[in-house]
């Protein structure tokens, strides 16, 4: 874990570390299905929502190249579908505009819009995931210094290439970055493979994984994540790191 003097950059995941995923997706698909029913109702008849996920997950394993860009899987996806059902192309990009104003519709727990305030203050705070929600278009739009996501980065977590397009963002080595996420593996044990410091954010009191080692410091939420820092770091900001 790096020291008060030296922490400049903390990375954190977003989905269901921030905020609860599943919700938000059901929510955000069934946003989609009732648009493609008013618009391509060809498509419904023939899919209900369990056979587009199919769909959608049958393209992924033939395209392992978009594994790391949802929302191109997704659009990929899309366009598959107008295709075969003689509808235009543009209406995949339509159907897509739909489901990703609904996945920005993020309602984060209780204690992160404060607790990411206290934070943004005293380091650089930048959102890396391999989702595609827009921190910007979400509540928490004035929370971070800077996004990333696996597009951007060519890779999804666990790879490391989110985490070193972060630090070289925020001009911070591994020694000066801490990730906090609630994945074991994608979050805890590949920032620290790295060698960034990494806390665990288990909200629902998961067991951690035998098969890794454990954590040097888990939380429930991230009121406890600044209390830890504070308790580790001492109350004073870095404030040469902003």
């Amino acid at each position: 874990m790096p020291s008060h003097a030296a922490l400049r950059l903390i990375t954190l995941d977003l989905d269901d570390t921030l905020w609860p995923c599943a919700p938000v997706i059901r929510d955000a698909e069934d946003a989609l299905f009732a648009w493609l029913q008013a618009r391509a109702p060809s498509i419904t008849a023939a899919y209900d929502p369990n056979r587009l996920r199919e769909h959608r997950l049958s393209l992924l394993a033939a395209r392992p190249e978009l594994a790391h860009d949802v929302t191109a899987a997704r659009l990929e996806a899309l366009r598959a579908l107008m295709s075969e059902s003689g509808y235009p192309q543009t209406l995949a990009e339509e159907a897509m505009t739909v489901f990703r104003r609904a996945r920005n519709r993020v309602a984060p727990y209780d204690d992160v819009m404060p607790a990411l305030s206290l934070l943004r203050g005293r380091y650089r705070l930048v959102a890396v995931t391999n989702g595609n929600a827009e921190v910007a278009q979400t509540p928490l739009a004035d929370s971070f210094h800077h996004s990333l996501n696996a597009a951007e980065a060519g890779a999804a977590k666990p790879a490391p290439a989110l985490f070193e397009l972060a630090m070289q963002w925020g001009g911070a080595s591994p020694a000066q970055t801490l990730h906090v996420g609630d994945d074991p593996v994608r979050d805890v044990d590949a920032a620290r493979r790295i060698g960034l410091g990494a806390v665990w954010v288990n909200r629902d009191g998961r067991p951690w994984p035998d098969d890794l080692e454990p954590p040097v410091h888990a939380v429930t939420d991230l009121h406890g994540l600044v209390s830890w820092l504070e308790r580790s770091q001492g109350a004073g900001a870095d404030q040469d790191a902003l």
